[in-house]
Formats: C-alpha cells, sequence, structure tokens
C-alpha cells in the first residue's frame, strides 16, 4: 500500500463516539444518500482531474464518482461546533465512556483478540489495555461505526464547508483523493463503504490518509479490513499510536497537585498538552509530584481538565499521553482512553 504523510489527519480521526451526546446519537444511525448529486459542475471535474492526476486514477472513473456524489446537509451541520458551547465537565465526559456496558463489551472484546493484543505489545511495545481503550471509545467495539456514505461526507467536506468556524475545505479534498485511491485500490465500490460524518471508517475511526499511512496487514492475509477483521485494526491501532512517538514501558501520566500560585500554575499550564518540563522544573514551580514521577526520565505536561463549576482536575503527562492526544488532540479523550482501559483489564 502507498505511504504518504498524512500529520494533520492524525489530529483529526473523527467519530462519533467522541462528539457532543446529541450529536453522537444522530451520527450512529444509518443516513440514506439525500441532497442534490455533484453530477459535473466545473468545479467536480477540476477536483477530480487534480485526483486523479495526484493519485494516477483515470480521471472518467473520478469524475464518475464523484459525479454520483450527494451533498449532505446533516454532515455540514454536525462538522460545526455548538452555537452555544457547553462547559467542560471531565467527569461527566468520563462517564460516557468507562461505564458497565461498555466496560462489559471491552472484555469479551480482550478476550476474543488477545493473542493479537499481546502480539502487537510485543512488536509496538502499546500495552493491550491502551488499544483496548481506544477501540471502546470510537466505535463502542464495532457497535457505532457511523452511517453516513463516505464518499458524501469528504464531497460535502470539500465542495460545501459551511461558513462559520476555520475552513477545513483543503484537508478533506485530501482526504477525498486518498479515498478514491483507496477505493480503487482496494475494489471497494465507493457509493457503499460507510462511516463517520467527517469519513473516519472502521473500528478505529481512521480517515482515509491514516489508513494509507498505517493501516496494516497483521494476520497476513493478504488484505487490510479494518471494519471487520480485529487482528488489522489492533495492529494498526498500535502501530498508529507507535509511529506518533509511544515508548514502550513508559506511564502515559502520573498524579500531580498543581502550584498554589496562579502564576506558577498559568507558566505550567501555557504548553497544554505538549510535555514540556522535567520533574524537577514543575516542582520548582512549586507543584508537587510523587515519588514515580519526580524520577520521570523526559518531560511532562502540567494537564488540567475541568469539570464545569467544580474545581478541575489535573494530571502530569508523560510522552505517551502525548502519543495518545494524536488520535485525538483532546486530553479529556486521551485520560478516557486510559481509564477504560484499565477499568476492562481490572474486570478481566
Amino acid at each position: 500500500m502507498q505511504r504518504r504523510t498524512a500529520a494533520t489527519a492524525a489530529l483529526f480521526l473523527c467519530s462519533a463516539a467522541f462528539a457532543r451526546p446529541s450529536v453522537a446519537a444522530r451520527a450512529a444511525k444509518v443516513h440514506e444518500p439525500g441532497g442534490r448529486a455533484y453530477g459535473r459542475r466545473n468545479d467536480i471535474v477540476a477536483a477530480a482531474q487534480a485526483i486523479a492526476q495526484e493519485h494516477a486514477l483515470e480521471s472518467q472513473w473520478v469524475e464518475g464518482v464523484l459525479a454520483q456524489a450527494r451533498f449532505n446537509a446533516q454532515v455540514a451541520q454536525l462538522i460545526m461546533p455548538n452555537a452555544a458551547p457547553a462547559a467542560k465537565n471531565w467527569h461527566a465526559y468520563r462517564s460516557r465512556f468507562v461505564e458497565a456496558r461498555r466496560i462489559e463489551a471491552g472484555v469479551r472484546w480482550w478476550r476474543d483478540n488477545d493473542p493479537w493484543l499481546q502480539r502487537a505489545e510485543e512488536r509496538f511495545g502499546v500495552p493491550s489495555d491502551i488499544v483496548v481503550g481506544i477501540v471502546g471509545i470510537e466505535t463502542y467495539y464495532g457497535r457505532i461505526t457511523g452511517g453516513f456514505r463516505v464518499l458524501d461526507a469528504l464531497s460535502t467536506l470539500t465542495f460545501d464547508f459551511p461558513s462559520g468556524r476555520s475552513d477545513r475545505s483543503s484537508f478533506f479534498r485530501s482526504e477525498l483523493g486518498h479515498f478514491l485511491k483507496l477505493a480503487h485500490q482496494e475494489g471497494w465500490d465507493p457509493l457503499a463503504i460507510k462511516g463517520s460524518y467527517a469519513g473516519a471508517m472502521g473500528l478505529p475511526q481512521f480517515m482515509p490518509s491514516s489508513i494509507v499511512n498505517y493501516a496494516i496487514d497483521f494476520d497476513e492475509d493478504g488484505r487490510i479490513d479494518l471494519a471487520s477483521n480485529p487482528a488489522d485494526v489492533v495492529g494498526s491501532v498500535a502501530r498508529f499510536l507507535s509511529e506518533h512517538g509511544w515508548r514502550r514501558g513508559m506511564p502515559t501520566h502520573y498524579p500531580v497537585e498543581p502550584p498554589a500560585q496562579t502564576i506558577d500554575r498559568a507558566l505550567l499550564l501555557v504548553p497544554d498538552i505538549v510535555p514540556s518540563f522535567t520533574a524537577a522544573q514543575m516542582l520548582e514551580r512549586g507543584a508537587t509530584l510523587p515519588d514515580a514521577a519526580s524520577q520521570h526520565e523526559g518531560s511532562l505536561a502540567l494537564i488540567e481538565l475541568l469539570n464545569a463549576e467544580l474545581p478541575p482536575s489535573y494530571v502530569a503527562g508523560t510522552q505517551n499521553f502525548y502519543a495518545l492526544t494524536r488520535y485525538n488532540a483532546s486530553s479529556y479523550y486521551a485520560l478516557s482512553v486510559v481509564e477504560l482501559g484499565r477499568a476492562v483489564a481490572a474486570a478481566l
């Protein structure tokens, strides 16, 4: 499979699973094609020709596929932020994922796929509980993989990206090209593939460029299948994290008490999720760390998770915590992955 650089794709592995609750409920349903067909208007033809040239595809085939894509108004609506965003609340966010039924499903999925999880840990250094946590949050172990035609979602966000937020149409134009390349290469019917409203696919909710760059045939059966082959899902998730800086044997985070002084706390929070301070530097600024964190080799980040009107929660994030945010650039997401994986492990 052709390999390309896709740094931005790593930050946009969208799925309904970590959308706001009302969005997740709607995006989990199967959505029949609707809206106007794009047809062969001038911008579609021009894009088809450029995609064909970039990915060595027949322009007539690309034009024919894009002509059958349809504008999806719900995709355009779901990509927009809330008009009145709710206050961030770590405890509420966590409770959506770290709950009894998802943990039970995770136990079954872990037991069914334990050989592949062990093999992935040996090869890539990513623990089983981390892979299990990601798949559980992304798609509830395959229960929620998205009901939108990927062709329609990517075309809508390429040719009719809604105004009112930062324009990401060029990102989706790139993903559309990768999707068409994959469809042609793998023999997919491009009108039949379903995914999230942002075009993410399969149990790990990989964007097309991430499938190109990080998906692997982990069971060596001659094909990559992220929709129904858990071996490929496990290996691909572990590889993604490994190639985004996961370090074997390193914790994802440590407990921490932030500095009491506002100015010191603010200074440590400036880099956000990026590990930027040694343990000694955090201690000098007034943070309180356990002994294991004080001896940590490498940089740490002071991670603040808001709890609405209650006091925030804090952790000291390592390089591995940061690697999790390359899957989804959210500290709430990363910590939920860790805690769901641990809960499943404890229930085995």
